[in-house]
């Protein structure tokens, strides 16, 4: 069997979905390994430390994936410029990709029904079960962690006021507002580097245990009166709300966010579409100057207003919808992700290929087309709503 890792070509993306220590493992597992010429760039790693372990550097994406047998990738298939086609263009029948595929998220759903009827076995990373025997797997926690303290500071980066409170000879600043709007991997994360940048920091959370961390690390709580049965689901995730307990949330968040110099989102329901938080009308009720960074936009975004993969500025809002922020901290995040990637590829081989057991539960989380067919059910059920 082969692994072909390819050059990620999504803008702005640095990491890569292997280094050469998980190279050495695929390579001790009895894989072939190929690393498209330059991948690791980025991330800071040069073609012959890949060599060095045993991988083949490919000059050309078309020949790495006409020659692999499995993709292991960081993002969804991208618009390849250079060949003026999609990369699931690139692939061929029969082919197992690994990556975040994000298939509940509408403007991925055609790419998800072009690599079904293309045959492609998909297997999702941000459906990967949060549960022990898959915690070195859960290549989304070690990302979410990466978009929590990286998107905070892309968030200073942007306000025109300080983030601390700054005394001067003329008078005191007041700090920052912050609103983290769930405390989750990231929004903890994105809680704790507010806090060390010296902001105020409140937060927002549908699930107690959350929420109750949420105030350990500093936050201030804001409560939304969502009944525990109706907010927290399998696992300790939140669950999709019935619309009216969602419109109850949204009628205490728009009390909450005007008067937030930062409104940092990050609420998730696993493997489904982001529920949307922040109406248009809500957001232009805000601070002129005040930053929102809606890190939950791969799953659709909490923000109505946010632009998949832009900084948007609306009636003086600033909104980010990159979908790359982990790709700003390449080396750690790069060598979070390839460690989670390898710990996978482990799992799921059984006698030098890749086995797939339907009724393994991190194996059914996470596969998104096989045989021909979607079978994602968050995917499914998203496609049929829109």
């Amino acid at each position: 069997m082969i692994i072909g890792i390819p050059t990620e070509i999504m803008h702005g993306e640095r990491r890569v979905a292997a280094i050469p220590e998980t190279v050495a493992t695929m390579v001790a597992d009895g894989y072939e390994v190929l690393v498209e010429e330059k991948a690791g760039d980025g991330a800071f790693i040069p073609d012959e430390a890949y060599i060095g372990v045993g991988a083949e550097i490919v000059a050309e994406a078309a020949d790495l994936y006409a020659r692999a047998d499995i993709i292991l990738k960081v993002k969804e298939p991208q618009f390849n410029e250079t060949y003026g086609c999609s990369e699931i263009d690139l692939m061929h029948p029969g082919q197992i990709i690994i990556a975040f595929l994000h298939p509940a998220s509408p403007v991925n759903h055609d790419m998800i029904r072009k690599m079904a009827e293309k045959q492609i076995t998909g297997l999702t990373l941000d459906g990967i079960p949060r549960i022990s025997r898959a915690q070195n797997m859960d290549a989304l926690t070690s990302m979410s962690t990466c978009a929590g303290y990286k998107g905070m500071l892309l968030a200073a980066e942007d306000l025109g006021i300080f983030m601390p409170q700054i005394f001067s000879a003329v008078g005191m600043i007041k700090p920052a507002q912050v609103l983290v709007i769930g405390a989750g991997v990231a929004g903890l994360q994105a809680i704790a580097t507010a806090k060390r940048l010296g902001a105020v920091v409140s937060a927002v959370d549908i699930r107690p245990d959350a929420a109750e961390q949420a105030k350990s690390l500093g936050a201030r709580l804001i409560e939304t009166g969502v009944p525990t049965d109706l907010a927290v689901g399998t696992g300790g995730y939140a669950r999709r709300l019935p619309s009216e307990w969602l419109q109850r949330e949204r009628a205490v968040l728009q009390e909450a966010i005007k008067d937030k110099d930062i409104v940092f989102c990050s609420a998730l329901v696993p493997s489904q579409k982001a529920p949307v938080l922040l109406t248009r009308e809500m957001v232009a009720g805000m601070k002129p100057g005040s930053v929102i960074v809606d890190i939950s936009i791969d799953q659709g975004g909490n923000c109505a207003v946010t632009q998949p993969g832009e900084t948007i500025v609306e009636n003086q809002i600033t909104i980010h919808g990159i979908k790359n922020i982990p790709g700003m901290l390449p080396v750690s995040s790069t060598w979070l992700f390839a460690r989670n990637c390898v710990n996978l590829l482990h799992y799921l081989t059984e006698n030098k290929a890749i086995k797939l057991d339907r009724t393994d539960e991190i194996t059914a989380s996470i596969l998104t087309t096989i045989d021909g067919a979607i079978v994602h059910e968050a995917a499914l059920e998203a496609m049929n709503e829109s």
